[in-house]
C-alpha cells in the first residue's frame, strides 16, 4: 500500500505539473506580441527596444544575443537578437535589430530599421529623439503539441503565416555616468491584424523606461545600478532592477531582480577593448521555480573602431577640443 501510495503521489504532482504547464502556455501565448522579448542584460541591448539610443553610441556596435529560458519546460521560449546601432556624424544614429522569438508551436521574427536625432542639452549632456519601423512575421504549427481546448476554429487552419507591421519611437537622454529613456516599441495595435492573427496574438501598447548611473567607487572599481519598467496597458508592470561592480574596466559582477518573477546573477568580461562577453542566470522565484532549472541569457558585442580603453584626464577637458560624443571607453550602457 505504501509503494501505491507514492505512485499515486507522483501522478498528482505530475498532473499538476502538466496543469499548470498548459495553463501558463495559453497566458503566455495571450500575451505574445508584447514586442519586446524578456532580457535580463537589458542594460547591453538599449538599442533593441529604444531606437533613441543608436546614434548615442561612440563607435559602431554589434550585439547578439541567445536566450534560453525556463530550462527543462517543454515549448519553453528561446530567444536569439542580432542588432547594430551606428552613429552618423554627431546628431544622427542608424540601427538594425532581428529578433526571434519562439513558444511552443509559434514563432515570431521581428526586423526593424531605427533613426535618431539627437541634440545637446549642455556641453556634455543630449537628448535622442528616435523612430523605427519594420514588421513581425508570425508563424504558428498547431500540429506541434497538444492543447487544452482543440475544438477551437483556430486549431483548424494547422497552420497560420502572416505579417503585420510595426511602428515604435523612444527618446534617451544621457550624460557620461547616467542615462534614462523611455520608449514605445509599437504604436500600431491589433487594428492591423487579420482574424487568424488577432485569435493568437494581442497586441497592445508598450511602455518601457530605462536608467542608469555609474559610481566611481575608485580608480579601480565602479558600481553600475539601472533599472528597467515594462508596462502594458490592462497589465501589471514589470519592474526589473540591478547593480553590477565594474572591476578595472573588465570584469563585470552583479544581481538583479525582476519583482514577484526571479533574481538573477550577471558576469561579463571585456575579452579585448573590442569583444565584451555577458552571461546572465534566473532562478525564478514565483510558482515556475520548482518546474524547471532556471534561464540562461548570453551576450557577444562587438565594438569597431575601438583601440584600447582611456581613462578621462585634464587633458580631456581641454576648451580647445572638438566637443561632440566623448564617452569614454569601456561603454557602460
Amino acid at each position: 500500500m505504501k509503494g501505491k501510495h507514492a505512485h499515486n503521489q507522483v501522478r498528482a504532482a505530475a498532473r499538476l505539473k502538466s496543469i499548470l504547464l498548459l495553463g501558463f502556455c495559453f497566458w503566455v501565448l495571450g500575451a505574445l506580441a508584447q514586442r519586446e522579448p524578456l532580457y535580463t542584460q537589458y542594460m547591453y541591448n538599449i538599442g533593441s527596444f529604444n531606437p533613441a539610443y543608436v546614434g548615442s553610441v561612440e563607435n559602431t556596435d554589434i550585439s547578439l544575443l541567445y536566450r534560453a529560458q525556463w530550462i527543462d519546460l517543454p515549448g519553453a521560449p528561446r530567444t536569439l537578437r542580432f542588432g547594430i546601432n551606428m552613429p552618423v556624424g554627431e546628431q544622427h544614429g542608424l540601427g538594425f535589430n532581428a529578433v526571434s522569438d519562439q513558444l511552443g508551436p509559434t514563432t515570431q521574427a521581428f526586423v526593424d530599421v531605427s533613426y535618431s536625432f539627437q541634440v545637446n542639452l549642455s556641453e556634455d549632456a543630449y537628448l535622442s529623439f528616435g523612430l523605427d519601423a519594420g514588421g513581425s512575421f508570425l508563424n504558428t504549427d498547431f500540429s506541434k503539441g497538444s492543447f487544452e481546448n482543440p475544438g477551437e476554429p483556430i486549431l483548424d487552419q494547422q497552420t497560420v503565416n502572416a505579417f503585420y507591421p510595426t511602428v515604435g519611437a523612444g527618446i534617451f537622454m544621457y550624460q557620461e555616468h547616467w542615462y534614462l529613456g523611455a520608449s514605445v516599441p509599437n504604436f500600431l495595435t491589433d487594428a492591423l491584424y487579420s482574424n487568424e492573427v488577432a485569435q493568437i496574438v494581442e497586441d497592445r501598447l508598450q511602455f518601457n523606461f530605462i536608467g542608469g548611473y555609474v559610481f566611481n567607487l575608485s580608480q579601480k572599481l565602479r558600481f553600475k545600478p539601472a533599472f528597467l519598467v515594462n508596462y502594458i496597458s490592462g497589465a501589471p508592470a514589470t519592474v526589473n532592477g540591478s547593480a553590477n561592480f565594474l572591476w578595472n574596466d573588465v570584469l563585470t559582477l552583479g544581481m538583479a531582480y525582476r519583482f514577484d518573477n526571479a533574481v538573477s546573477t550577471l558576469a561579463g568580461f571585456q575579452v579585448t577593448p573590442s569583444l565584451y562577453l555577458g552571461y546572465a542566470y534566473d532562478y525564478n522565484t514565483n510558482g515556475l521555480g520548482g518546474y524547471n532549472s532556471g534561464s540562461h541569457e548570453v551576450v557577444l558585442k562587438f565594438y569597431l573602431g575601438r583601440g584600447g580603453f582611456r581613462r578621462p584626464s585634464d587633458s580631456d577637458r581641454d576648451e580647445d577640443k572638438p566637443k561632440g560624443k566623448q564617452i569614454d571607453s569601456p561603454r557602460f550602457f
